[in-house]
């Protein structure tokens, strides 16, 4: 490493690689069924502890509309999310996630935690912690 952006290549391209890893691992047993894109709307649903308007999610997930009825209609046709009326609109429409997405999420995040406990057992538990210090500090805003 010759300065601070080479050092800053090599992290971003390590952490890229680490992600992509722990993606793919965590998806075996599902194929490319749940895409990460896929995996997002069923996380930001579940963390909404109540259906959203489309518009809504879109929002949240900092993408157009148009992209998440796309997406929704993916999860919506393998019967892990459902669409709903708005009880306080009837031109609107909510959705939430059905009884198959919840556990399909359950399964995706502890594939996910399984993932990255293999990949920290590389660690001693005291590098583990110091990574864990770092990381956080990164990720600060």
């Amino acid at each position: 490493m010759h300065g601070p952006d080479d050092a800053a290549e090599q992290i971003a391209a390590l952490l890229d690689g680490i992600v992509r890893r722990q993606r793919r691992a965590s998806r075996e047993g599902f194929g490319e069924s749940v895409t990460h894109g896929q995996f997002r709307v069923l996380r930001t649903l579940d963390n909404a502890d109540q259906p959203l308007r489309l518009s809504e999610l879109a929002a949240r997930l900092g993408i157009v509309p148009r992209s998440a009825t796309s997406v929704v209609d993916d999860l919506e046709a393998a019967g892990l999310l459902e669409r709903q009326p708005d009880p306080h609109d009837r031109r609107a429409t909510l959705v939430d996630l059905t009884p198959e997405g919840r556990q399909i999420l359950t399964t995706l995040r502890e594939k996910r935690r399984d993932v990255m406990v293999t990949q920290l057992s590389r660690l001693t538990p005291d590098e583990q912690q110091t990574l864990a210090q770092l990381l956080q500090r990164l990720a600060e805003d």
